[in-house]
């Protein structure tokens, strides 16, 4: 299992179209392969800022398999115009012994 973490910061004011386009982008994510699930939190102190937390199967699923794919560009059309700055992204792994 890999995590993705995607730290994003909204233009002012449009965090509930972002949420609404967010639910929206879900469905396109959740049909990928390896997809296997998605929580989304908005920052208390600041609101404007969100984090995306994706479960994926493999690091490939998502590099490869949805950054590669028609589903990409259709999530990134769905969310992206409400960007304040490009998401950082990375990726985790389980540490053993600890989960």
């Amino acid at each position: 299992m890999v995590l993705e973490r995607a730290h994003f910061a909204v233009l002012p004011g449009a965090g509930d179209r972002f949420e609404a386009a967010l639910g929206e982008a879900r469905s396109v994510i959740a049909a990928s392969p390896g997809f296997v699930s998605l929580e989304l939190h908005r920052g208390v102190e600041s609101p404007e800022h969100y984090l995306l937390l994706v479960e994926w199967e493999t690091l490939a699923d998502h590099v490869v398999g949805f950054r590669e794919s028609d589903a990409f560009a259709r999530w990134r059309a769905l969310i992206g115009p409400f960007f304040a700055a490009p998401p950082d992204v990375e990726h985790f792994e389980p540490v053993a012994g600890l989960g």
